[in-house]
């Protein structure tokens, strides 16, 4: 935690993205606590900023999956009228703006690199490839075709006796992942050849088989403790970092809902390396180095200790919830050149946790099966604080059943699952859906 007290600033207007997500409410109320004027920019109905006292007004603009240009020109409107100082998106509508930066720069500061940057570190095999890159451990990674007329069992071991989980290259919330376990048997003749021959050390630093599939690939499966990553990169530099531990989950490889802030300096020091290999190509950026929010999921292998990288998110995620207003993470964001000039890296208290109340029911009925489970599940209940409930902001606790309740009528309508649901209109899947 950074103890200096904040340098005085004038206020700043700021506009957010994504309102319907609790980052987004999050980072709502710290700049509002620290005097900035909040506007929100929302396609959807309801969502939690709308009724937010942190907000000072939120604008329904059209969905940027379906209307990507109207969506950017109502951004640009936004800007304009209000004199809006910065542009913070939080869930995937960041690879929209990102798409349509050259626009909005000339009007406001917009944290997020662009476009081709955000792609690489989305796709979950480019991404790998930036790892190997980078000289860091990877799991065995490689493209297979849709599992629907895959003929090959990742269930079954390898000759090192791996096995794979599949998952799409485009996905959130770990939606239609196949866990080992989930492969059906199926016969298949020449399944040596199928598997690209790799190092079975413990660091696998290369492969022999570019990861390029469009759709699908599979993952070795690395059994160990989830790690989860939050930070913000300026120029190449972390100046906030978070590293936290998600026991709950919607489902078993699904989004988290309970977060606990954790010192794990091989985390901290994995994505320091990794963000000052990690370069951004781009002829309207003077400098080369990545600058925005970027998340990272680990497995830390039970075995050897040794850290993977499962997946990237460039955007904000749940580690934001571990910051209080003391810790000052508004300043990573309102003046990031004076957190490099002063070596300062904002982080939470070890030991602070958040829940999501709701899910956290649910999760427990799901996968509570004893007492003892149930006692645990208890007492990290009784530890965390609601990440949307506040004594001093308490409608958007009520506005969450309005965000459900629309989410499950567009799930009914376009036959979907309830969780994809709640990103219909702002999930990004490839440049070929701009």
């Amino acid at each position: 935690m950074i103890t200096d007290t904040e340098s005085a600033q004038a206020p700043q207007r700021i506009l957010i993205t994504g309102g319907r997500a609790p980052v987004a409410l999050e980072w709502a109320r710290l700049l509002h606590r620290n005097g900035h004027q909040v506007y929100v920019a929302e396609s959807s109905r309801y969502h939690l900023c709308r009724v937010s006292e942190a907000v000072l007004a939120s604008f329904q603009v059209p969905p940027p999956r379906q209307q990507p240009q109207a969506y950017l020109t109502a951004l640009k409107q936004l800007i304009i009228q209000y004199q809006i100082d910065l542009l913070i998106p939080t869930c995937e509508e960041i690879f929209y703006i990102a798409e349509g930066l050259e626009g909005l720069q000339p009007y406001c500061r917009v944290l997020t690199p662009n476009i081709d940057t955000l792609h690489h570190l989305h796709h979950k095999g480019t991404f790998i490839e930036q790892v190997i890159s980078s000289n860091l451990a990877v799991p065995i990674t490689f493209p297979v075709e849709d599992p629907s007329i895959d003929s090959y069992d990742y269930a079954v071991p390898d000759q090192a006796g791996n096995t794979f989980v599949r998952k799409p290259v485009y996905s959130r919330f770990a939606s239609n992942v196949i866990m080992p376990r989930e492969s059906r048997r199926i016969s298949a003749p020449n399944k040596q050849s199928t598997i690209p021959t790799l190092s079975t050390t413990t660091q696998i630093k290369a492969t022999n088989t570019k990861v390029d599939s469009p759709r699908w690939i599979a993952q070795q499966y690395i059994k160990g403790k989830a790690i989860c990553t939050y930070s913000i990169v300026h120029q190449g530099v972390v100046i906030a970092h978070a590293t936290y531990t998600s026991d709950y989950r919607t489902s078993r490889t699904g989004a988290s809902v309970y977060f606990e802030a954790i010192e794990h300096d091989q985390a901290y020091t994995w994505v320091c390396q990794f963000v000052q290999h990690l370069h951004v190509d781009h002829q309207q950026t003077s400098n080369s180095a990545f600058s925005g929010q970027i998340s990272f999921d680990f497995i830390e292998e039970d075995s050897t200790g040794i850290l993977y990288p499962i997946e990237c998110n460039p955007r904000a995620t749940s580690g934001i919830h571990l910051f209080q207003r003391q810790d000052q993470l508004v300043q990573a964001v309102i003046d990031p050149d004076s957190c490099v000039q002063r070596r300062q890296v904002i982080m939470p208290n070890i030991g602070t946790a958040r829940v999501l109340t709701l899910p956290m029911w649910v999760a427990g009925f799901k996968y509570n099966r004893s007492t003892q489970d149930w006692r645990y599940w208890w007492k990290s209940l009784q530890q965390a604080t609601d990440v949307v409930y506040q004594k001093e902001d308490r409608k958007p606790f009520g506005e969450q059943f309005r965000l459900v309740m629309q989410a499950y009528l567009t799930s009914r309508a376009q036959r979907i699952s309830l969780t994809e649901a709640l990103t219909y209109d702002i999930e990004w899947n490839g440049k070929e859906n701009l």
